[in-house]
């Protein structure tokens, strides 16, 4: 499920479009001669497996000038996502934190000036490998090189204060002159690597409790929330996870939450704002229901769905429970309302249910089951209390009046229910107005 999209990439977008704008009008002016820009290399890194939250790990870097002419300086920058930092610093490297924006999680960086020439066709290395650590939160995390001759700037996140390191320098150091296979292995002047963690975290959902009567509307909300100890990155431009959420019975949705589809009219699939959820962060999905029918206490199941999570150890708190208190069952409700009279006749004598309003059909079987209606419409609501804790199918509490003679009641009942469980709603994504 594709994340709903945001003001922000608008935002992102807009800016593009005046850059581009700005490009073709410098493209009208005659251009000056100027150098030809250095043509440097990463080297590919090797992906970083298994490693322990809390520990550290080292990597390194080699770098590659394929043009002709020798670079004075450069810049190298490493960056990585929220679950790594930087194990030790350097003297001639600022650090600082870029924070999240549009579909961009935060970064960890440090921007490094390499005060020493670069010769071309020669393979370099850092004197030292890079070392990073794991934090408590790592998990699906990823170290992100580049190289330069311009002093980087933060990005349209914006950052931190830089703090200029205190250790020894980072420095470069000569392997040798770049072979065929040196200059395959740099193709770039930027590289990406994986680092995975050893970690789990505990996806969990949260349902809500609602009370109300025939024609009044309700908020219940929904509620998904990482619970830790790993922050989980998943797919670029991907919902982290999807949440299903089935309506209860006898209520029908005013507006559901902006990042929710609707499957059937009774159905929803509900996404997350980003591809990532931090520790304890998450979404909540409040959605307005009206109440339509009183049908006692009547509950609607939440769950995961969508891709699997073997992270997820703790299977207990994989699903939840709308419920909603709608009021007395109008079916018990009706039959003594209407046929209040027959009910005391019933009650006064045991030919109520066969006396002469019997031969008025269906309503001679009601009145004789008002009197059995007063009592078992008790059980029934404690049934639908039952129900809603144990096994949260609303057609219990009509089961739960135990009378043969209400069979008719069910039956065009479960059809009504069949009727509009049947009804299709087309498959659509609201989008997510986020404001500032």
């Amino acid at each position: 499920m594709r994340i709903a999209p945001s003001r922000s990439r608008i935002l992102r977008g807009g800016t593009a479009a005046v850059a581009a704008a700005a490009l073709v009008a410098l493209g009208a002016v005659p251009a000056l001669a100027a150098d030809p820009e250095p043509d440097l290399g990463v080297g590919t890194i090797a992906p970083v497996k298994g490693v322990q939250p809390g520990s550290s790990f080292s990597t390194p870097l080699t770098f590659l000038n394929k043009g002709t002419a020798e670079v004075p300086e450069a810049w190298v920058t490493y960056a990585v996502s929220p679950g790594l930092e930087a194990d030790e610093t350097h003297k001639n490297c600022t650090y600082y934190t870029i924070g999240s924006y549009d579909e961009m999680p935060a970064s960890n960086v440090a921007s490094c000036k390499i005060d020493q020439p670069l010769k071309p066709g020669v393979v370099y290395r850092t004197a030292k490998p890079v070392s990073l650590k794991a934090l408590d939160s790592a998990f699906r995390d990823n170290l992100r090189v580049s190289i330069g001759v311009h002093e980087p700037g933060p990005d349209d996140g914006g950052s931190t204060e830089p703090v200029p390191g205190t250790g020894d320098p980072l420095t470069l150091v000569e392997e040798g002159p770049a072979t065929d296979a040196d200059r395959t292995n740099h193709p770039e002047a930027y590289a990406r690597a994986d680092v995975t963690a050893a970690n789990t975290a505990d996806f969990a959902l949260t349902g809500d409790e609602k009370q109300g009567k025939v024609g009044e509307k309700v908020t219940a909300t929904v509620k998904f929330a990482n619970k830790g100890p790993a922050r989980v990155q998943g797919l670029p431009d991907e919902s982290v996870t999807t949440v299903d959420i089935h309506i209860p019975e006898g209520t029908s949705v005013v507006k559901p939450h902006d990042f929710c589809e609707v499957i059937t009219k009774t159905h929803y699939r509900c996404g997350t704002s980003q591809s990532w959820v931090n520790v304890n962060g998450g979404e909540s999905y409040p959605f307005v229901l009206r109440i339509d029918k009183a049908v006692g206490r009547t509950t609607g199941e939440v769950s995961f769905t969508g891709q699997e999570r073997p992270f997820d150890r703790n299977a207990e708190n994989d699903t939840a429970q709308i419920v909603i208190d709608t009021g007395e069952d109008e079916g018990t409700a009706g039959s003594s309302g209407s046929s209040g009279s027959s009910g005391s006749n019933g009650s006064t004598g045991g030919t109520g249910g066969s006396s002469s309003t019997g031969g008025s059909g269906s309503t001679g079987s009601t009145g004789s089951t008002g009197g059995t209606a007063g009592t078992s419409g008790g059980s029934a609501d404690t049934g639908g209390a039952t129900a809603g804790g144990a096994t949260p199918q609303t057609g219990g509490n009509l089961a739960a009046t135990g009378s043969d003679s209400t069979a008719p009641l069910i039956g065009m009942a479960a059809a009504a229910v069949a009727a509009g469980g049947g009804i299709l709603w087309a498959v659509r994504r609201r989008s997510a107005a986020q404001d500032g």
